[in-house]
């Protein structure tokens, strides 16, 4: 009965060290684009940086952080003029992480 618990135990562990290495990599690289995209409209707020140029900003980085997203997919709005005010900087997207479908078996 201990030899199957010890196996059922690394059984669990092994589970939980495959789950964080499939899941933790695209959260940090969503909060380091997150992290970006902040610093982007704070830099670009008091710039004349045109919206099309902060959107290009935007997508190299997110290709750089492999990010699965379409320029499209990036909303830049000025408020006030360009130099003052300020920048709203918005995205949408999905990233699809395939875990193994343990139940279809």
């Amino acid at each position: 009965m201990g030899t199957l618990k010890l196996i059922a135990g690394f059984v669990v562990i092994a589970a939980v060290v495959y789950g964080c290495s499939v899941l933790i990599p695209p959260f940090f690289s969503n909060y380091q684009f997150e992290d970006a995209i902040e610093t982007e409209a704070r830099m670009s707020t008091y710039s004349t940086k045109p919206e099309d140029a902060i959107r290009e900003s935007v997508f190299k980085k997110a290709q750089d952080l492999e990010i699965p997203i379409a320029k499209e997919q990036i909303k830049v709005q000025r408020f006030g003029y360009q130099g003052t005010g300020s920048i709203l900087i918005e995205t949408q997207y999905t990233v699809h992480v395939d875990l193994p479908d343990i139940l279809s078996t």
